[in-house]
C-alpha cells in the first residue's frame, strides 16, 4: 500500500515556475514507478510525466517537453515536478501516481496502470 500526498501547486504568471512534489508513504515506493497527470475542467486525465523506480528513465507528453522535469530522492519517499515556462494551458489539477507495474515502459501513459494516487494539487497559470 502507498499513500501519496502532492503539495507546490498555485498561482502563477505565464513563464513562471513551480515545483510540484509528491510525499509517499509505505515501504515499496523505492520499487514503485511513478507517473505525474493532469486534469482541466470539463476535460480527461492526461499524462504529463513519468520515472521508473530507479530514476533511470524518464517520459513525457510532448506538451511539456523542455518544460517539465521529473525526478525523485528514494532516500526522502519523494517524487518532484519542476514545471519552468508555464503556459496558461497548464492550468489543472496535478495528480501523482505510483505503480509497481512491471512494463513500465510500454504503459506508463494509461492512468488504469497505476493503483494509487494523490489527493491532487492546483496549479493555475495566469496570462
Amino acid at each position: 500500500q502507498v499513500q501519496l500526498v502532492e503539495s507546490g501547486g498555485g498561482l502563477v504568471q505565464a513563464g513562471g515556475s513551480l515545483r510540484l512534489s509528491c510525499a509517499a508513504s509505505g515501504r515499496t515506493f523505492s520499487r514503485c514507478n511513478m507517473g505525474w497527470f493532469r486534469q482541466a475542467p470539463g476535460k480527461e486525465r492526461e499524462f504529463v510525466g513519468g520515472i521508473t523506480w530507479s530514476g533511470s528513465s524518464t517520459y513525457y507528453t510532448e506538451s511539456v517537453k523542455g518544460r517539465f522535469t521529473i525526478s525523485r530522492d528514494n532516500a526522502k519517499n519523494t517524487v518532484y515536478l519542476q514545471m519552468n515556462s508555464l503556459r496558461p494551458e497548464d492550468t489543472a489539477v496535478y495528480y501523482c501516481a505510483a505503480t509497481l507495474q512491471i512494463d513500465y515502459s510500454s504503459n506508463y501513459a494509461w492512468p488504469r496502470v497505476y493503483p494509487y494516487w494523490g489527493q491532487g494539487t492546483q496549479v493555475s497559470v495566469s496570462s
